[in-house]
């Protein structure tokens, strides 16, 4: 899998649109990386740095765009206009 078909997702296992959205691209077998907020919270100043707000999960696609908060629709929508699925 080349970088430029990177997905990241920040998350933290006590927020449900979190474990929502990673078992849904766990479950269309969508590679990603998963940032643990938890066990980073570092990681919380750039997830608030790319989507502009503290709400979670923030995905962030290949194309340099974003989700903050996306239902399965919106997550699947954009996998798809990626030719990710």
């Amino acid at each position: 899998m080349t970088t430029s078909r990177e997905i990241t997702m920040f998350g933290a296992e006590w927020c449900r649109d979190c474990r929502r959205t990673k078992a849904q691209l766990d479950e269309l077998g969508v590679a990603y990386t998963y940032v643990d907020l938890e066990a980073d919270p570092a990681a919380a100043d750039v997830a608030k740095e790319i989507s502009g707000r503290t709400n979670i999960p923030v995905v962030v696609y290949p194309d340099a765009t974003h989700h903050v908060e996306p239902s399965n629709a919106d997550v699947e929508a954009k996998l798809r206009e990626l030719s990710l699925i």
